[in-house]
């Protein structure tokens, strides 16, 4: 099995437990007198089976992830967590960008007027240059991932 393949099945199991958690408190409590839609005891079992092979393929994964290289400097969680760093800085350059919006609801010339204090073309040259160095780690991670083998 390819990594990009255990990352695949892992999200799907992720997706399939939050439905059956939901499957499962819509039958948990019924009025007096009617029975549940599905028995909760059978969901439940499924979802600890999923869980089990959740933690198996998390495992895996993260075990394939600290053995394999990415490039010369670091391996794939190194990676990882750089994407990740790099979103969370896009996310909160985009924030900032966006509270630089000014709305002009004035109604009249002695109102509040407000003002940038900030480069708005700067700040997003930057959010640009993130996303394309986010761009570029990430293609290359989901490149690496078709063509490793789950350990």
């Amino acid at each position: 099995m390819k990594l990009a393949e255990a990352l695949i099945e892992r999200a799907e199991i992720q997706k399939k437990n939050g439905q059956l958690i939901k499957r499962i408190q819509n039958n948990v409590k019924v009025q007096e007198g009617d029975v549940p839609a599905e028995k909760h005891e059978m969901l439940i079992d499924e979802y600890e089976k999923n869980m089990i092979r959740f933690l198996e393929l998390v495992q895996r994964i993260n075990n394939t992830n600290n053995k394999t290289a990415f490039d010369e400097k670091m391996n794939i969680s190194d990676a990882i967590a750089r994407r990740d760093y790099i979103s969370s800085r896009i996310g909160a350059y985009r924030g900032i960008y966006e509270a630089t919006t000014i709305k002009f609801d004035r109604y009249n010339r002695h109102e509040v007027k407000f003002v940038r204090s900030i480069d708005v073309a700067e700040l997003q040259d930057k959010i640009n240059t993130l996303f394309k160095e986010y761009r570029e780690l990430d293609t290359k991670l989901q490149g690496i991932n078709w063509t490793i083998d789950l350990l």
